[in-house]
């Protein structure tokens, strides 16, 4: 776990203890300043914790970390809610709570009620981050707008000197593998994830990466030149590299939103209802999608969401790329055990190539 504390203390005559709130989220998915800016505001110390990976937050939760607000992504809350590891929202404690995107709750609140324990945080899309020159010249033509480039081997084969990435995600992965299939995740049998997990270990063998966080470096450095990504990532990467191209493939991709909850545990939970009223501020939300290039969960009618989508126009998919989004659904608890097993594999495999 990576641990820090985002900013100097701010000098308040104040109970220390009781003026420390403790965050666990998502490692690069927020801006220093802006968190900077409610410790300034507040008087409020927040010891600023980050995972890299879905399952870091399950298993701190489990084993009750004293957080008083995390960020899950929303195919885990069916299980946090049903685990009564949450607190239930009480929206009058926060004033700006109309500002949040209608829609977008409406969409949460058919995640198994989700709507009732947490705030949209960000919302983004998992697809293809292409560095097109380079593709094309591998390939002899122009690349597709398609899974093929990662899911055939035909493709893979041609693409592995030039560097193909994976992400170390494996819901997310096993959905995308099946959906270019034409199948649901959701309908899948013990029986059937195995199979699959068999054709996602060969296929995978030739990733030059496996993770959720350095590869936004790899790619803005040329290391790679076909990856999974979450929108926001390969926007982060095309900012410093831009032959890089991000694209939801015609067969289509994953929309996926994270969110503030806070937990039972939390010892802190007033300050976290300031802190989720402060990323609610319209000010505080745009200038935290500009430096993270994932997008807020706010109403676009506002003035400051309406000026970052012109400022900013590539964080949200235009129509024809909506229309292929779905959201990843929350699994069983077998479908989600034998996921895990399988892709236990297939990490094992990824560190063996990479030892000397």
């Amino acid at each position: 776990m990576k641990t820090f504390l985002v900013a100097v203390l701010v000098c308040c005559a104040v109970n220390a203890h009781a003026q420390t709130l403790k965050i666990y989220n998502w490692a690069g998915y927020i801006d220093p300043a802006v968190v900077e800016g409610f410790q300034r505001e507040t008087g409020v110390t927040v010891d600023y914790q980050t995972y890299t990976l879905a399952q870091d937050l399950s298993a701190a939760l489990d084993a009750g970390a004293d957080f008083d607000l995390v960020v899950p992504s929303h195919f885990q809350l069916q299980r946090l809610i049903e685990q009564n590891q949450l607190q239930a929202l009480e929206p009058s404690k926060l004033s700006r709570y109309g500002n949040l995107d209608p829609k977008l709750m409406a969409s949460l609140a058919g995640l198994s009620g989700a709507g009732r324990y947490v705030v949209p945080y960000q919302w983004s899309t998992v697809g293809l981050v292409i560095d097109a020159a380079r593709v094309e010249q591998q390939l002899g033509k122009p690349a597709p707008a398609s899974w093929q480039l990662l899911f055939d081997g035909q493709y893979v084969a041609q693409l592995k000197g030039c560097g193909i990435g994976w992400v170390d995600a494996p819901q997310e992965m096993f959905s995308l593998w099946m959906n270019f299939q034409g199948k649901r995740l959701l309908d899948a049998s013990p029986r059937r994830l195995a199979e699959v997990g068999a054709q996602m270990l060969q296929q995978s063998a030739a990733a030059g990466t496996l993770d959720n966080n350095t590869y936004i470096e790899q790619l803005a450095a040329g290391q790679l030149c076909v990856s999974v990504a979450w929108s926001g990532h390969a926007l982060q990467a095309a900012a410093r590299r831009s032959t890089l191209k991000f694209l939801v493939p015609q067969e289509g991709g994953l929309l996926t939103v994270d969110s503030w909850a806070i937990p039972k545990s939390a010892k802190q939970p007033e300050l976290a209802y300031r802190f989720i009223d402060y990323m609610l501020d319209a000010r505080n939300a745009h200038l935290n999608s500009e430096a993270t290039h994932f997008y807020a969960p706010l109403r676009s009618d506002l003035p400051e969401m309406a000026e970052l989508a012109k400022q900013s126009a590539e964080l949200v998919p235009p129509p024809g790329e909506r229309r292929r989004l779905y959201f990843l659904e929350p699994l069983s608890a077998q479908q989600t055990q034998v996921i895990n097993q399988q892709w236990q594999a297939i990490r094992q495999q990824y560190q063996q190539q990479q030892r000397p």
